[in-house]
């Protein structure tokens, strides 16, 4: 992390968000949608998909504001931000870059 701008609950905060934000995902992609297409059972789609969409909007703006006051470069916080459109890629932020 190298900066203390940034406190430690908040960052905390982040990191879960990241996981928590790779596993909506991950539940989205891999348990409703073959829910919904190949059992047309949709709820469970909707209620994880709200909850996905929820937490794709605040790791965007919390990793955004940790980037800033951490001042890092702009390829690094492009990189953190496109992790919330890869599979799995959103646990490599957390793991390697909020620590």
């Amino acid at each position: 992390m190298q900066n203390t701008e940034v406190s430690a609950d908040f960052l905390r905060w982040t990191r879960f968000v990241a996981i928590a934000e790779g596993i909506s995902y991950l539940a989205l992609f891999f348990v409703t949608m073959p829910l919904k297409y190949w059992a047309e059972m949709g709820l469970p789609n909707q209620i994880v998909g709200m909850a996905h969409g929820f937490l794709f909007i605040l790791y965007v703006v919390m990793i955004f504001w940790v980037g800033l006051r951490c001042k890092w470069s702009f390829f690094r916080l492009l990189l953190a931000l496109a992790a919330s459109l890869l599979p799995f890629a959103t646990f490599y932020v957390e793991r390697k870059w909020l620590k």
